[in-house]
C-alpha cells in the first residue's frame, strides 16, 4: 500500500549534523528540510523521498577573480547510510532526480573534486551534511559550497632570486611536497593543516617556516633577502586582510642578513628556523608550553618537566608544529624559565640568545640559552 504524504513545511525537522570541514560558522549554510503538502506523488509504504540541489556559491573578491567556480554537475556526490555503504557514488549531474531510501540515517557529501595530495590551481570545493529520514517523508538537503582545502602562494623578490641563484623552494606537508620554482604564479593548494616552506641552497636544506593553514585560507608568502631594501625587509611582520569568500593572509618573510645580533634585532620564531647551525642569536615568542617529547607538548599548567619549554609567534598557539623548542641550561636560565616553578610565564613574551638547532625533541629549537629577557 502506498501512502499520500500531506504535512507542514518545518525547517530543520529532522537535522542531525551539518559539517563544512572547518569554515567559521556564521558563514555556514543551513540545511532545510522540507515535507511537500499534498503531492500526487506516491512512495512505497514505508520509505522516505529524498531530493538534493544546491544553494548559493561564495562569491570570489578581486583577489578570487582568476577564479573559475565549477558547474555543480561535474561535482561528486556521495550518499551513504548509517553503515557506511554507499546508495549513491557518482557524478552530481548524474544522480537520479529523487531518491527513495529506507528510514534512517544518512550522511551526503559533494566535491567539487577529488583531492589527497599538493596540486598546482586545485582548489576543492564542497559541503557535507548529516541526516535522519523519517519514514513516508519528503525531504529536501540543499548544499552550501565553499573551499574546503587551502593555498600558498610565494611572492619571491628580485633581491632574494639574485642573492640565492641556484636554490630550490619546497612547499611540504603531510600528504606530499611541491617544488616551487623562481618564476612560478599559480597557488600551490593542500589539505588544511601544517605546510613547511623548505630552501635548498648549496646542498643544505632548510626549513624556513611552517604555517598551520585552516580550510578557505589562502596564505600570501613576501620572500625576500636580508639585505633587500637596506635592511627594510628583515623587520618580518604579518598583515591579515578577509574577503567574503577565502581567507586571505599575507606573510612577510626575510632569509639570510644579520638579524639577530642584538635584542632589539631580535628573529620571530619563523625566521630562526631558516638560521638552524648559527649560534649567538636572539630569537623572540611567547612561551606557549612545556614537558616536551619527541610527538607531544602540553600547553597547559601543571607542568613537571624543568629542562624545556616551547615558544611560538602567538601566546594563543596550541599547534606542536608551529613551536620552537627551548632547552634550559642548569643554571639562572632555567631557574628563572621553568614552568614548574614559574607557571606564570605562560604567555609571556620572552627573548632568548642561543644556538639556533635543526631539531630538539623533533622540532626545531633553542640551546644553550645563555641570556634571556621576559618583557
Amino acid at each position: 500500500m502506498a501512502a499520500y504524504i500531506c504535512s507542514a513545511v518545518v525547517v530543520g525537522g529532522n537535522f542531525m549534523k551539518r559539517f563544512v570541514f572547518g569554515i567559521l560558522p556564521a558563514l555556514c549554510l543551513l540545511v532545510a528540510f522540507s515535507f511537500i503538502s499534498c503531492t500526487r506523488d506516491r512512495l512505497p509504504e514505508g520509505y522516505a523521498s529524498l531530493v538534493f540541489s544546491f544553494g548559493d556559491f561564495f562569491e570570489p573578491e578581486t583577489k578570487a577573480g582568476s577564479l573559475t567556480l565549477p558547474d555543480t554537475n561535474d561535482f561528486i556526490l556521495y550518499l551513504s547510510d548509517a553503515s557506511g555503504k554507499y546508495v549513491y557514488s557518482g557524478l552530481y549531474g548524474d544522480k537520479p532526480e529523487r531518491f527513495e531510501l529506507a528510514p534512517g540515517s544518512y550522511t551526503a557529501k559533494v566535491i567539487s573534486r577529488e583531492f589527497n595530495v599538493p596540486a598546482f590551481d586545485a582548489p576543492q570545493f564542497g559541503d557535507e551534511v548529516c541526516f535522519v529520514l523519517e519514514a513516508d517523508e519528503e525531504a529536501s538537503v540543499q548544499f552550501g559550497c565553499a573551499q574546503l582545502n587551502s593555498g600558498v602562494k610565494l611572492v619571491i623578490n628580485s633581491g632574494f632570486i639574485s642573492d640565492y641563484d641556484g636554490g630550490v623552494l619546497f612547499l611540504t606537508s603531510s600528504d606530499g611536497r611541491l617544488m616551487y620554482s623562481y618564476n612560478e604564479k599559480r597557488i600551490a593548494y593542500f589539505n588544511p593543516g601544517a605546510v613547511s616552506l623548505k630552501f635548498l641552497f648549496d646542498g643544505v636544506e632548510k626549513v624556513l617556516f611552517t604555517k598551520v593553514l585552516d580550510a578557505r585560507e589562502i596564505l600570501i608568502v613576501n620572500l625576500g633577502s636580508g639585505d633587500d631594501g637596506g635592511g627594510v625587509a628583515d623587520k618580518a611582520g604579518i598583515s591579515i586582510s578577509v574577503d567574503t569568500s577565502r581567507v586571505w593572509n599575507e606573510f612577510d618573510y626575510s632569509f639570510g642578513g644579520d638579524k639577530g645580533g642584538s635584542i632589539e634585532d631580535a628573529l620571530s620564531v619563523d625566521e630562526a628556523r631558516g638560521r638552524a647551525g648559527e649560534k649567538g642569536l636572539w630569537v623572540c615568542g611567547y612561551i606557549v608550553g612545556g614537558d616536551l617529547t619527541s610527538s607531544g607538548i602540553s600547553f597547559a599548567a601543571p607542568f613537571r618537566t624543568y629542562t624545556n619549554l616551547a615558544i611560538a609567534a602567538s601566546r594563543n598557539v596550541r599547534d606542536r608544529d608551529e613551536c620552537l623548542s627551548v632547552s634550559l641550561p642548569v643554571g639562572d636560565v632555567r631557574d628563572g624559565l621553568n614552568l614548574v616553578d614559574n607557571p606564570g610565564l605562560l604567555g609571556k613574551r620572552v627573548f632568548l640568545k642561543g644556538n639556533i638547532v635543526a631539531s630538539y625533541f623533533g622540532l626545531a629549537g633553542i640551546k644553550d640559552v645563555t641570556e634571556y629577557e621576559i618583557r
